[in-house]
């Protein structure tokens, strides 16, 4: 189940650092006086007069090509209902974040204050030379169905209205394959739909276009079955009614094969479930609470094919699947419209893409071993990259086959890879990572849990399903903490220094002394050491009692590495420990080793922490391609330093091939492809896009990660400890919450890596 949300987390979101959930950022240089009169005046005039003499070039241009309204009157917001066009303004922009980061499609949330369809469409029409296409969003029916069909008419850009198609195609993606797996043709089922707004009216219209027959739908709206002899039906409802002698829900769903659910929570009965037909395909698309719960549901009937609008359960209906895909389409070929055609190329695209062999990364990413076509994967997931390169060119290539496409594309593989390099931003990743944590959630000691920032992170981890946290510290302080931030739950507390904990610390000792008796360490001191919470906490992880541990907010990465490597020692084979940081930029995601660990590494080290940094990119589901930086080029300089980087790579090539790493490369060569493969065409890395690099010393790593970090080029997080037996890791000196978070994920992704 989803994580509950509080009122105050969420105000605090859409109200921190900076009020709202999107900005606006330039594209174009700005420093200078020249730069801006190149922006403004003078300079803006040349291609001001260029669209006055065609206007087409607008697109050539202005951002007008990339750049999508979503328009709503806040008639219709999620299951708030008609809550007015201010209230609905944080929806309009989460629904703007998602175009972006899922199509970097850039968004201008439009709130128009009427519910007169004239004045609205007027609105709309007036303001859309600004946009490439209109989104249209949370709009009641049925005054839904005139705008959009209005403003299709009158405007020559993309406009949709996403309550309506998105669910559509998505649900048809998803019913075309479960059909598919039952056995069954589109023209010979039965379908009931209970529901019948504006997302059930587009639903059904379009499970017409796989072959539904009209005379075998049953449509029900609160009232009951829409038959024919039924008064005030709109036009929309009208033309679903049936003459079969049906009333109500529960009798439409004798004989069903296809039971599809836009409507309310727990209407439909398991009694009811078992009255429909064999292989029964049922669509629970209610949220938060579908029309059956899916375990009920899955226990009534062993044979059935289920999809929900939920996240927590197998086929989940949801629109991210959807509309951004269709308008980076539509964008890309300069569409007029978004018609039948183009929504039945993403229907078919994504039903197709289902039964592909699944990538490695979507396993991990949703902690699965092996995702394949069948009851349980009907449609894609949500964060499988595949999309962005398939539904896109569908849709396209739909729009340039129905004529509505006004810049068509020739080059499918070009644009392909275009589309691929859209999605670069490394907090993709991380999305990625956190989902995958909370498919599987460990046991994570909190070694400074009396920190306000270290609780808070605990308690997000907690409620947010990543973590089953251990804190450790005085229980009377965080106790008060928790009461203070309202972390609620069954949550163990433990203070290392406390009379409660003296038989686990005796224990602890005796261990600790004996494997480390010969270096030194006598039993007293040992269980003196215990009484600190770093050497606890690892002994916590090395015993079994929690599977990783995070710790490193109030102290310096000497003291608290010292008893992790002490405790939890280094895995077979590996001489020493060392650190990766993984930033987050605008190109994707960028491994920098080591940056904490290693102060001046040799070649043989530098080969084994590019072995490791190899080794943890794939455990995040990465293809590594290494890079070790210098500031010499393929033996361009016989400095010391550049001599062991070659070293370190010739080592590499010769005794681990499968290790895709290359240098030593300056790091402008490592990082831009083109320079890189125009000027050393022999290089391992020819054509590969550089995700992580290795450094020649500590020194380099750590000032180039921190200053990354600060001049807010990426997001860090590390460092990411390599070599341990068992996961424990650090987390920067005073990081933030979200730092803190990010690292715990990471934790947990770890654990589940080396359980697997």
């Amino acid at each position: 189940m989803s994580a509950k949300i509080k009122k105050r987390d969420a105000l605090d979101y859409h109200e921190f650092p900076t009020p709202g959930k999107i900005e606006v950022n330039p594209t174009k240089k700005y420093s200078t006086q020249r730069e801006l009169s190149l922006a403004y005046s003078p300079g803006v005039a040349e291609p001001c007069l260029e669209i006055a003499d065609n206007e087409l070039d607008v697109y050539k241009y202005t951002s007008k090509g990339n750049l999508v309204a979503v328009i709503s009157n806040g008639t219709a917001v999620l299951g708030l209902g008609d809550i007015g066009p201010s209230a609905s303004k944080p929806v309009m922009e989460g629904k703007a974040l998602l175009f972006k980061i899922f199509a970097d499609i850039d968004v201008f949330d439009i709130e128009v204050d009427t519910k007169d369809i004239d004045k609205f469409v007027e609105t709309v029409k007036n303001i859309a030379p600004t946009f490439g296409g209109i989104n249209l969003e949370d709009i009641k029916a049925p005054e839904a169905f005139e705008i959009e069909r209005r403003l299709k008419e009158e405007l020559n850009i993309p406009v949709m209205h996403d309550d309506q198609h998105g669910t559509a195609i998505i649900s048809a993606a998803a019913l075309k394959n479960a059909l598919e797996i039952a056995d069954k043709k589109a023209s010979e089922v039965t379908v009931v739909i209970n529901g019948a707004g504006a997302a059930a009216i587009s639903c059904t219209k379009l499970y017409g276009e796989l072959g539904v027959k009209k005379e075998n739908i049953v449509m029900c709206d609160s009232k009951g079955v829409l038959r024919e002899d039924r008064d005030n039906l709109t036009p929309e409802k009208k033309e679903f009614t049936t003459r079969r002698n049906l009333h109500t829900l529960e009798e439409a769903m004798v004989g069903a094969d296809v039971f599809v659910g836009l409507s309310i929570g727990n209407v439909v009965s398991p009694e009811m479930l078992k009255t429909m037909a064999d292989n029964p395909i049922v669509f629970a698309m209610a949220n938060p609470d579908p029309e059956i719960d899916y375990k009920l549901a899955v226990e009534t009937r062993n044979d059935i094919i289920m999809a929900t609008g939920r996240s927590d359960y197998p086929n989940q209906v949801n629109n991210v699947l959807g509309f951004p895909f269709i308008f980076r389409g539509a964008l890309d070929v300069r569409a007029t419209k978004i018609n039948e055609a183009m929504k039945m190329a993403a229907v078919h695209a994504l039903a197709d893409l289902t039964k592909e062999s699944v990538p490695e990364q979507v396993n991990i990413t949703y902690n699965k071993k092996n995702i394949t076509f069948g009851r349980d994967y009907i449609i894609p997931k949500p964060f499988d990259a595949r999309l962005i390169s398939e539904i896109p060119p569908a849709v396209a290539k739909a729009a340039m086959e129905s004529g509505v496409a006004q810049r068509p594309i020739k080059d499918w593989e070009s644009y392909k890879e275009n589309l691929i390099e859209r999605l670069g931003a490394g907090n993709k990743l991380m999305r990625l990572i956190t989902n995958r944590a909370k498919s599987d959630p460990k046991r994570v000691v909190f070694a400074e849990a009396d920190q306000l920032n270290v609780l808070k992170a605990a308690h997000i981890a907690y409620e947010e399903g990543i973590a089953i946290p251990i804190l450790l510290g005085s229980k009377e302080e965080i106790r008060k903490l928790m009461e203070e931030i309202q972390f609620e739950g069954d949550i163990t507390i433990i203070d290392p220094k406390s009379d409660s904990e003296q038989k686990r610390r005796y224990n602890f000792a005796q261990i600790y002394w004996e494997k480390r008796r010969r270096n030194g360490i006598t039993l007293l001191e040992a269980q003196k050491w215990m009484r600190e919470r770093n050497y606890f906490a690892a002994m916590m992880v090395n015993e079994g009692m929690a599977e990783a541990l995070v710790t490193g907010y109030t102290r310096s990465y000497p003291t608290v590495a010292k008893p992790m490597i002490d405790l939890i020692g280094k895995i077979k084979g590996i001489k020493k420990v060392a650190a990766t940081n993984l930033m987050l930029t605008e190109r994707g995601p960028l491994f920098l080793s080591d940056t904490a660990m290693i102060i001046n590494p040799n070649a043989k080290e530098l080969a084994e922490i590019a072995r490791m940094t190899d080794k943890t990119m794939k455990l995040f589901g990465l293809e590594p391609n290494l890079a070790m930086v210098s500031f010499s080029n393929f033996g361009s300089s016989k400095g010391d330093s550049a001599v062991k980087m070659r070293d370190a790579v010739t080592y590499l090539h010769k005794f681990y091939p499968e290790v895709t790493i290359d240098g030593e490369l300056q790091a402008d060569f490592a990082l831009n492809a083109e320079m890189r493969n125009e000027k050393f065409p022999f290089t391992k890395l020819q054509k590969k896009k550089v995700n992580g690099l290795i450094y020649p010393n500590l020194e380099a790593a750590n000032i180039s990660y921190k200053l990354i970090k600060e001049l807010a080029v990426a997001e860090s997080i590390g460092p990411i400890i390599m070599g341990l037996n068992k996961p424990a890791h650090l987390i920067q000196l005073g990081a933030s919450v979200d730092e803190i978070v990010n690292m715990v994920c990471i934790a947990v992704v770890d654990a589940q890596g080396r359980k697997n």
